[in-house]
C-alpha cells in the first residue's frame, strides 16, 4: 500500500474512534459538551485526508486507484455523516449506556422509503466525490496519471445504477416484517 493509501486507512480509523469518543464522553462520562466537539471533529478528519491527496498529486504522484478512494471517501463522509453519526449515536446510546428505546428496524413501505432516501445521499456522495475526481484530473492535466481516477467514476456510475435499481425494487416489493404473510 501506498502512503495516500494508509492515510485513507488511518482518516476512516480516525473517524469512527472520534465517534466512539464523543459518544463515551456524552453518554458515559456526561459531558455533552466535549462530545459534541468530538462529534464536529469529523470533518477535519476529511480536510486531512483531501489535503494529502491534493498535495501528493500536485506535486507528481501518479494517480491511483487509493486517490480515488480519498475522494469517494471524502463524498460519502459529508453525505452520509450525519446519518452515520445517527446510526451510532443511537445504538451507543441503547446497547452501551443502557438509555433510550431500542432501535427499530424498518420493515414494509417505511423500509422502502428510507432505503430510497439512502440512495438520494448515494447520488449526493457520487456527486460530490465525482467533483472532487474530475477537479484532480484538472489539477493533473495528464490524462495519463489519472486513468486510474476515471475508472473509479465509471466503477461508482455502475454502482449508483445499481442502487437506484435496488431502491426501485424495494418499492415495488418492499421487504415484509419477519412471520408477515408474503403475498404472491
Amino acid at each position: 500500500m501506498n502512503g495516500v493509501a494508509w492515510i485513507i486507512v488511518v482518516c476512516e480509523i480516525a473517524f469512527w474512534v472520534v465517534i466512539a469518543l464523543g459518544l463515551a464522553a456524552r453518554y458515559l462520562l456526561r459531558l455533552s459538551k466535549l462530545g459534541m466537539t468530538l462529534l464536529a471533529l469529523t470533518p477535519l478528519i476529511d480536510l486531512i485526508l483531501l489535503a494529502v491527496t491534493g498535495w501528493d498529486l500536485y506535486h507528481g504522484a501518479q494517480a491511483t486507484t487509493a486517490h480515488g478512494i480519498a475522494a469517494v471517501y471524502i463524498g460519502v463522509s459529508i453525505a452520509y455523516g450525519k446519518r452515520m453519526i445517527a446510526w451510532a449515536d443511537s445504538r451507543f446510546r441503547y446497547y452501551v449506556a443502557k438509555q433510550g428505546e431500542k432501535p427499530s428496524k424498518l420493515y414494509g413501505y417505511a423500509y422502502s422509503r428510507d432505503y430510497l432516501k439512502g440512495w438520494v445521499l448515494h447520488l449526493l456522495a457520487y456527486a460530490i466525490g465525482c467533483g472532487l475526481l474530475l477537479a484532480m484530473v484538472y489539477m493533473v492535466q495528464d490524462s495519463s496519471r489519472t486513468e486510474a481516477l476515471n475508472q473509479i467514476i465509471s466503477l461508482w456510475s455502475v454502482v449508483l445504477g445499481i442502487d437506484l435499481v435496488i431502491a426501485v425494487s424495494y418499492l415495488v416489493w418492499p421487504p415484509k416484517a419477519p412471520g408477515e404473510k408474503q403475498s404472491s
